[in-house]
């Protein structure tokens, strides 16, 4: 009776924990998705480049185009999956990392590989992590984490939103 009694009060606590989740990851989601726009920076090597977001599929999804070069496009589309922040990276490496949301705050998201399409093996170069620090309405920065061989090799974009 007394094992009983104490699972009995452990599901509002673990009913909390989940509505918390849902409403971070959903919380999360309307800051990706008020990103719309175009945005310009630098990206890791110092080269001026240009990142967009738009939302898409009656509000469902937010597609990101991140232009680091004429032919190195690649584009990412975040949305929720039940109480899960989700993303699928569209690399010009020609895989397709999956992440989920781990963290996310008032101020930052963070993202961490699940799985891939096109990746023979987990040891080949991909994108495994992704974090978002926002900076405000105008500003915000980007960490993207390539691993290959077991060497994490981050890469950091810093956004102002253009006019």
């Amino acid at each position: 009776m007394k094992r009983n009694l104490s699972f009995l009060l452990l599901i509002p606590f673990l009913l909390s924990g989940l509505i918390f989740a849902q409403g971070n990851s959903a919380a999360g989601f309307e800051k990706i998705k008020s990103l719309a726009g175009e945005w310009e920076g630098k990206g890791h090597d110092d080269q001026m480049t240009s990142v967009s977001y738009e939302v898409i599929s009656g509000g469902s999804a937010v597609m990101e185009v991140l232009n680091e070069g004429e032919d190195d496009n690649m584009v990412t589309v975040y949305h929720l999956d039940g109480d899960k922040l989700i993303m699928t990276h569209y690399c010009s490496s020609g895989n397709q990392p999956r992440m989920k949301a781990e963290m996310i705050d008032d101020n930052n998201i963070n993202f961490s590989f699940t799985n891939a399409t096109n990746l023979a093996k987990t040891s080949d170069g991909h994108m495994y992590k992704l974090n978002f620090n926002f900076a405000g309405n105008n500003n915000f920065s980007q960490t993207w984490t390539w691993i290959e061989d077991g060497k994490e090799m981050p890469a950091a974009f810093n956004w102002k939103r253009k006019n």
